[in-house]
């Protein structure tokens, strides 16, 4: 996906985000700032991937505040959410047509995503969970999904999320399937790394778990391991969880693909030919 104009804001108000929740000096923070408009002069435009403008404005960040991670906390807090949660979601699942419910249950995780411009995590999750259940998929390719189970290659997003995503790691393997598992190979954002996968007891679902090899937002294939780009090519199904993972792939024609996400912005809505704020379950199968 290339960048929208709309992206720009959106990028700088998350570098401010991760500026405060590194440090209180604000002229740090204006610095983190600062560096991030410099790249935004020197890389923005329409027609440049998405994930080459955002992977840099906040590698630029990070080094201005010198923290690998700066949403530690808020990753731990978004694990403990959701692992409050999951007894709820794991009886919502064990229920008719559990595939399809464990992936409602992992696009609800995909709404753990903390410093998305206008959009915080619900305070009640458990009620949020309750009334997504209710109101189902706004895209729903599940039942395509099901032939495609042999070799699948699982893109994970953000922490808590992932917590979620064990639950259609279970689907897969009941349905015979197997599952690599694919993490961050360092912080960025609150995506999961293969720390947090550990953490949460996530990667021992898994088949096999691999990493991105960098903490490039979203999947760089110039900065992936051999063994990830021979995955990709060879899985019978790519499952792509969350945005970024969207922007990145997209710009690739890796065929049978499924994206789950939740719309949380007007270009990617717009990308995906849906609504902002739709649950997306979209199959991109053999051209």
């Amino acid at each position: 996906m290339k960048a929208y104009p709309r992206c720009a804001p959106c990028l700088l108000a998350r570098v401010h985000y991760e500026a405060t929740l590194s440090t209180d000096d604000p002229e740090l923070q204006q610095r983190a700032v600062q560096a991030g408009v410099r790249w935004l002069d020197d890389s923005f435009s329409i027609n440049t991937p998405a994930t080459y403008i955002s992977t840099g404005i906040h590698r630029r960040a990070y080094e201005v505040l010198g923290d690998e991670d700066p949403y530690a906390a808020k990753k731990k807090m978004s694990n403990e959410i959701a692992l409050k949660v999951l007894p709820m979601a794991e009886k919502m699942v064990n229920e008719d047509d559990a595939f399809r419910r464990s992936i409602i249950a992992s696009i609800v995780g995909n709404t753990l995503d903390f410093g998305v411009l206008g959009f915080e995590p619900e305070e009640r999750f458990d009620v949020y969970l309750m009334d997504v259940f209710k109101k189902g998929l706004d895209v729903d390719d599940t039942d395509k999904m099901k032939g495609l189970l042999d070799d699948v290659l699982y893109i994970a997003d953000n922490c808590g999320e992932i917590v979620f995503d064990g639950l259609v790691l279970d689907q897969i393997k009941r349905l015979g399937g197997k599952v690599t598992l694919v993490v961050k190979g360092a912080p960025i954002l609150t995506d999961a790394t293969l720390k947090e996968a550990e953490e949460t007891g996530i990667s021992k679902k898994a088949d096999r778990v691999l990493t991105t090899g960098s903490n490039a937002v979203g999947v760089d294939l110039d900065e992936a391991p051999d063994e990830l780009v021979k995955a990709l090519k060879n899985a019978s199904l790519i499952i792509s969880k969350g945005m970024a993972n969207y922007e990145a792939l997209s710009e690739y024609d890796f065929r049978p693909i499924a994206y789950l996400l939740r719309a949380k912005c007007e270009p990617i809505a717009a990308s995906l030919g849906v609504k902002k704020g739709w649950n997306v379950a979209i199959l991109y199968a053999f051209a």
